[in-house]
């Protein structure tokens, strides 16, 4: 995606993982990857889409347990401009409502469907790489 000679319109990062604990690692890995896309496509559109396991990391609830994946993900989308989505229909089947998660988190209606809609936009998915989570825990 770096070695592209022009930006595309955009880039969606996906992580889905069975580790409620993935974020740890995963969130910056989206940060330092974002960084470098901007650095070489300033301006570029880009969003995150967590709806796994491990987004439940991001429930309010779990602030005082998650503060650094709390930290990252609300400086994704204060400073860094990139909006961080969660998957209602997951939550919802754990008995959880949009009014669980912080308000810099967006509770889109399914996961899926939101990756989806970026790739009708013609964003890139990104697949957050298992491989990249292990290899840095």
């Amino acid at each position: 995606l770096l070695a592209r000679p022009v930006a595309p319109p955009g880039v969606v990062f996906e992580i889905v993982d069975r580790d409620p604990g993935a974020l740890d690692v995963a969130l910056p890995w989206v940060k330092q990857a974002a960084h470098r896309l901007k650095a070489r496509f300033p301006g570029l559109p880009m969003a995150l889409v967590t709806h796994g396991q491990e987004m439940f990391a991001l429930q309010t609830g779990r602030r005082d347990t998650n503060p650094a994946i709390h930290h990252i993900a609300e400086s994704l989308t204060r400073d860094d401009g990139i909006p961080v989505h969660v998957c209602d229909t997951y939550a919802g089947r754990r008995g959880l409502a949009a009014e669980d998660f912080p308000a810099y988190v967006d509770v889109a209606p399914e996961g899926p469907a939101q990756i989806r809609n970026y790739e009708a936009l013609d964003y890139i998915r990104l697949v957050v790489p298992r491989a990249a989570v292990l290899k840095l825990r």
